[in-house]
């Protein structure tokens, strides 16, 4: 970023003149770490043989639909870190939201369950998975999003790498979603999470090195 832009952004306080720009630059990472991660995916795992079939399913859609809000949010806290003087706290207080009412609805399942059955809930057939191919996945809406944010001005580098690391995890679960076979709330709840927070970890270790400006 140019030192006379981060001047005029510090005068008129992170106000409209400068939010297209984070948001455009957020809008291209997004859209082509979704696209990379859909590829990858496909290529890679491939698209689950019953897709035509499970998209009618409304946990298919609540699925994603946790995936697209923690992506959402994600993307809120990173426009207001990507800006100086603004405060980031009501994008990272909206984050907890999805991971709230996803583990709601996982602890509302887990409860009208079966004892015996609770545990096959959790771990479905592919927790040991999961997590890292997600990981994998999120890797170019990762690069991606590192990009947007470098471009403007953070300063809480650590915090700023973990929010563009976790919004390329949720990238990555969109696109997981068509191969994943696992339709257990309490699956999502547990190891898409955990797959979303291995990039937020990393982001937050590489964000001091790559997010200086």
């Amino acid at each position: 970023m140019k030192t006379e832009r981060l001047i005029d952004m510090l005068a008129t306080d992170g106000s409209v003149a400068d939010q297209p720009t984070p948001s455009r630059r957020f809008g291209i990472a997004v859209l082509g770490g979704i696209a990379a991660a859909v590829v990858l995916m496909a290529l890679g795992l491939g698209i689950r043989p019953d897709i035509g079939i499970v998209v009618h399913a409304a946990m298919f859609w609540i699925r994603v639909g946790f995936a697209v809000a923690m992506l959402a949010t994600a993307l809120v806290a990173a426009t207001r870190l990507a800006r100086p003087g603004v405060t980031a706290a009501p994008g990272l207080a909206a984050i907890a939201m999805p991971v709230a009412l996803i583990w709601a609805l996982a602890a509302f399942v887990l409860v009208q369950a079966p004892e015996g059955s609770r545990l096959a809930l959790l771990l479905g057939h592919t927790w040991r998975v999961c997590p890292p191919l997600i990981a994998a996945l999120s890797v170019p809406a990762f690069v991606a999003m590192f990009w947007a944010m470098r471009g403007m001005a953070p300063v809480r580098l650590r915090l700023a790498g973990a929010v563009a690391g976790l919004a390329a995890g949720a990238a990555a679960v969109i696109a997981y979603c068509l191969h994943c076979p696992e339709m257990a709330p309490p699956f999502w709840a547990l190891w898409y999470l955990s797959g979303m927070l291995i990039p937020a970890v990393v982001g937050s270790l590489l964000g001091p090195r790559f997010l200086r400006w």
